[in-house]
């Protein structure tokens, strides 16, 4: 049976985790239920890509997302110290659908969750738990914050390449778009001349 929270007082996204090993989530309440959404790194990006898309295209161009600001980061609200310890619905997210109402200017985000199945000595069956769908509701404004949340969490994790996007991690880095398909050969500078070979 699929649900539907309507439209939410609270909304916001953060992390959990030291950075290379955090896990994202999406969380919502209002006044009778709550929400946490897990989700990869990957989808809460995709989901604030869309939410900056669908907020230039309805607003003609007047809110387009900032990739940079002076005076560093903006403080971002974490999940309140009120929101309840176990939510009505918590979740790993399969997939994820956003729509904008023009008529009562909300917009609406389906969530599929997954299903994952552990049998004895046997692979985890996964699959999307349709009936299971969980929707809300959320204006404009919130829209705009959720986006920047996103960005902040997103950001404050290991830096990535610039030119590939994959974390980096303090030693040499492979990078693909910058190397081709040679092998990077790390070159060691030897005290007192040659090494013996």
């Amino acid at each position: 049976m699929s649900t539907d929270l309507g439209l939410v007082s609270v909304l916001g996204a953060d992390a959990v985790g030291q950075p290379g090993q955090r896990r994202f989530r999406l969380f919502a309440r209002n006044t009778w239920a709550s929400m946490v959404m897990w989700m990869e790194k990957e989808q809460l990006a995709g989901l604030a890509e869309a939410l900056d898309r669908t907020l230039a295209l309805i607003t003609e161009g007047q809110v387009l997302r900032t990739e940079a600001r002076a005076g560093g980061e903006p403080l971002i609200e974490a999940i309140p110290v009120d929101f309840p310890r176990y939510p009505t619905y918590d979740a790993q997210v399969g997939q994820m659908r956003l729509s904008f109402d023009e008529q009562d200017a909300f917009f609406t985000l389906l969530i599929t969750p997954l299903n994952v199945e552990q049998e004895l000595n046997r692979e985890p069956e996964v699959t999307m738990a349709e009936e299971e769908q969980i929707s809300c509701a959320f204006t404009q404004q919130q829209a705009q914050d959720l986006s920047t949340a996103i960005q902040v969490v997103i950001t404050a994790g290991r830096p990535v390449c610039p030119l590939c996007h994959a974390p980096l991690d303090g030693g040499p880095h492979a990078c693909v778009k910058q190397n081709g398909h040679r092998e990077i050969v790390q070159i060691e500078d030897f005290e007192g001349g040659e090494p013996e070979g």
